[in-house]
């Protein structure tokens, strides 16, 4: 018996070896396999990577009858396909083994439930469940890494059947007639869903890993590096088209270099909604060496690098052609790239560890030997617990990327504070290729921004923003903006998912800017217990006191070389101003400010004030005051950001509450409101005789204080609502003393 088990054995070998087509084998033993594994291990993991698909397809390709649709149940339920109906055989391609098997699925078991809203003339919104799916095809397997991983796909289109059901609210049936075109739309999608997801040579990857650490991988970084192209020319693109715009713009370009004119190109990169190009280079096989940082949003990836012809004479970059590199996180921590070789062969690269290099060479579509050469390093893989793997150790994630935000925002009681550090290669938007950015930072419903920097693509900020952590893998959105007087323009988002900090440490990332071709923010992240700070008003933290004292050699704002500057104070959320020194660049303020000492960034801009028009930046700084110890004043001149030139003398001092007086009294609560009505009284008189007097000036800077007073009243407003609620709290804990006082048992 072992012998013959022998013989078979080498029969096939040589078989494999030698012929590029084995006999049929029937595979019963793979439908009893399937049987086995399908309803606990195969459907969770298909109906979970099908259903992500399914979602965003349905979302961007709706029926004419539908407004809006979403996916709400997606499961693919518990009865199998059927494979080698007729048999299996292998054939080969090169040196790949290719496995080719029958596939049938007709099931009744399967629940998609979609919600749509109806488009007009319909009203209302409808319940569509997909409740049968039927699938014939032929697929291709194909091993590779020594049956590691295998690549699998339809040879051709398969056949698509669904059957639909509808309803309104779970409770009217309605028949398919009313919405008509519902069910081919579905069945559209389905069979385009597959045709360009695995259909050969688009195929789909699943690994086969010796250890399963059983993480979810959540998000990555991922860097690029376009290398070169090779053998660009005429005789490789000659009767070739692109995917985009057909051979007519291929024959073009043959003609520009039958005229020995220098063929400029560049290379587009894309993952996903982020995007970056290189710098043109000439010649038939340019070099670009060029290094992206890229974000991946999940635990697969599609890397696109899309080549453009350059011409100096010409606005428009014409496309030439494109390929396609994926890559997928493996559950041992490893990284599987893989494309599309010559000839539909399989291009497949494997890094066993985060950090390590991977060198691919894929061809263009449409291109006989054209090819591209890049280098990709997974640096850091993120997981759904917080954590993440970087090519050094574990690490706890300070970004992860998810596609959607929680319905529900509960907090945990604990701060997150983001320190908006500085930006790198932004943008151009003037005719001065330079931009006047700012960034808007929205966390739940909490939204921030930071001041306006000037003329600058590399801007610095160093402003700290806190927000309540909250639960659900909620992401911090950030928006990238150049300032204009007609309207900002857009120049680049991003998102930094939360989860998973730990308090004490601090995270220093540099996050890339989607949306756009260029662009960087560099964030600091850190945490702390909300209990960790005590509350603003009426604790031992006592308070802040700042001296704003002068100004040096500001920027002029106006057309005689003077300025009108004056300083807005921003702490945390509190605000307050200067009193304006009118035609200097070295003005003289002498103001003190007392803000609860709560450890909220303290940021001043310095503003010139102009009566008829908006007010004009001339530069602004950070204070740090955090390591100062009780009693103790740090004097100090600060360059201001920004602007070429400029500085701002202050003094800051921490002051214990012990030294202050009790804001609780009663009578110094009275006699501040009753300071804060005179002296808005007064103002208005100003603001009368100045219209008296035809007084512009004086008009706008009577509004001006009235503004400021405002915001004092305000402050003063929220410190009375805080007394209030220590008043009541510090009531409710005496109460408590004396009822269990009065409840312990007498010692007679």
């Amino acid at each position: 018996m072992s012998l013959v088990e022998d013989v078979n054995k080498k029969w096939k070998q040589v078989v494999l070896s030698t012929s590029p087509m084995t006999p049929l084998e029937h595979c019963e033993w793979l439908k009893k396999l399937l049987i086995e594994v399908w309803p606990n291990y195969m459907n969770p993991k298909f109906s979970k990577r099908f259903a992500a698909i399914v979602e965003k397809r349905v979302k961007h390709r709706k029926s004419r009858l539908i407004e809006r649709v979403e996916l709400k149940e997606f499961s693919l339920g518990s009865c199998p396909p059927n494979l080698g109906l007729n048999g299996t055989h292998w054939s080969t391609s090169g040196d790949q083994k290719i496995m080719h098997i029958s596939f049938d699925w007709n099931t009744n078991e399967v629940s998609i439930l979609l919600l749509a809203k109806l488009a007009k003339p319909l009203v209302g919104t409808a319940r569509i469940v997909i409740n049968s799916l039927h699938i014939k095809g032929d697929l291709v397997l194909m091993p590779v890494l020594n049956g590691k991983v295998i690549f699998y796909a339809f040879e051709t289109t398969p056949e698509v059947r669904i059957g639909v059901a509808f309803g309104r609210g779970g409770k009217q049936t309605l028949s398919a007639t009313e919405l008509p075109g519902v069910s081919s739309w579905l069945v559209k999608l389905f069979t385009d869903t597959l045709d360009k997801t695995m259909v050969e040579p688009r195929r789909q990857c699943y690994s086969l890993p010796s250890v399963n650490l059983r993480k979810k991988a959540v998000g990555g970084i991922l860097f690029v590096t376009v290398t070169s192209a090779s053998i660009l020319t005429g005789s490789n693109m000659k009767g070739s088209s692109s995917g985009r715009q057909g051979s007519s713009l291929m024959d073009a370009t043959l003609e520009e270099n039958n005229e020995n004119k220098v063929l400029q190109t560049f290379i587009e990169v894309e993952l996903g909604e982020l995007t970056r190009r290189t710098y043109a280079s000439p010649g038939s096989s340019p070099r670009w060496d060029t290094t992206f940082n890229m974000v991946l949003h999940g635990d697969t990836g599609n890397l696109k690098f899309h080549l453009y012809k350059s011409s100096p004479i010409c606005v428009k970059y014409d496309f030439l052609t494109s390929s396609e590199i994926k890559l997928k996180y493996v559950d041992d921590d490893s990284t599987i790239f893989w494309a599309v070789g010559h000839g539909s062969s399989v291009l497949v690269k494997h890094a066993e560890r985060i950090g390590e290099e991977v060198e691919m060479v894929v061809p263009f579509e449409g291109f006989n030997f054209g090819e591209l050469r890049v280098k990709l390093v997974l640096k850091e893989w993120q997981f759904s617990d917080g954590s993440c793997k970087s090519n050094n150790s574990m690490c706890i994630a300070s970004r992860q990327s998810l596609i959607g935000s929680p319905n529900f925002q509960s907090r945990t009681g604990r701060k997150v504070t983001i320190t908006v550090m500085e930006g790198k290669d932004l943008s151009e938007k003037d005719k001065f290729g330079k931009c006047d950015s700012y960034v808007k930072l929205q966390y739940g419903r909490v939204l921030y921004r930071t001041s306006m920097i000037p003329h600058v693509l590399n801007p610095v900020w160093g402003q700290k923003f806190e927000f309540d952590e909250l639960e659900g893998g909620e992401y911090l959105k950030l928006r990238c903006y150049c300032e204009y007087n007609f309207g900002d323009d857009n120049i680049g988002s991003a998102r930094v998912n939360l989860e998973g900090l730990i308090e004490g440490s601090t995270r220093d990332v540099w996050i890339p800017l989607e949306e756009v071709e260029s662009g960087e923010l560099r964030l600091q992240i850190a945490v702390r217990n909300d209990d960790s700070q005590v509350s603003m008003v009426g604790t031992e933290n006592g308070s802040i006191k700042l001296v704003i004292i002068e100004g040096k050699d500001l920027i002029a704002a106006d057309i005689r070389g003077t300025s009108n500057p004056y300083v807005k104070v921003l702490y945390g959320k509190l605000k307050k101003k200067t009193k304006v020194i009118y035609k200097t660049l070295n003005p003289y303020w002498n103001q003190a400010f007392e803000f609860p000492d709560n450890s909220s960034p303290l940021v001043l801009h310095v503003k010139d004030h102009n009566a008829l028009l908006p007010t004009l930046s001339i530069g602004n700084c950070v204070v740090e005051y955090q390591g100062l110890m009780p009693n103790q004043t740090a004097d100090k001149w600060i360059p201001l950001q920004g602007v070429k030139r400029g500085e701002i003398h202050i003094q800051i001092t921490r002051v214990p509450e012990l030294q202050k007086k009790s804001s609780l009294d009663p009578k110094n609560s009275s006699s501040k409101g009753n300071q804060i009505y005179s002296q808005i009284r007064q103002t208005m008189a100003k603001v009368r005789a100045s219209i008296s007097d035809g007084d512009v000036e004086g008009v706008s800077l009577a509004l001006s204080e009235i503004k400021s007073l405002e915001e004092v009243q305000d402050e003063y407003i929220l410190q009375l609502e805080i007394e209030n609620m220590l008043l009541q709290n510090k009531t409710g804990e005496l109460s408590q003393e004396m009822f269990a006082s009065s409840q312990a048992p007498s010692n007679n």
